[in-house]
């Protein structure tokens, strides 16, 4: 919150990320689900986390659009992110690691 108030969009962006990616090596680990991949993306998560039936379609949608802010953040740099995109991803970040386990 306070990058974002300092308007450090991108910094917010990939601190989203990584406590994203962080909270669903745990969610992954406790439902003994494995990725393919040494390092996966939030995205990658995100298919394991749906095919192993953690979470709904809904569920599911939302964590990509997360992954695609994060992306905008920390990839894009055509586009610079918005602090609404900032706020959306720090929004759902925090609702994710609440409701997702």
């Amino acid at each position: 919150q306070e990058l974002i108030k300092a308007g450090f969009y991108r910094a917010s962006g990939a601190m989203c990320g990584v406590v994203l990616e962080k909270h669903f090596t745990q969610v992954c680990f406790q439902h003994q689900i494995t990725t393919k991949k040494k390092e996966p993306t939030i995205s990658e998560f995100n298919d394991e986390l749906k095919n192993a039936k953690v979470i709904d379609l809904a569920t599911w949608r939302n964590i990509q659009l997360l992954g695609d802010l994060r992306n905008k953040c920390c990839h894009d740099k055509k586009v610079d992110p918005t602090k609404d995109d900032a706020n959306d991803l720090l929004n759902g970040t925090k609702k994710i690691i609440k409701t997702v386990f």
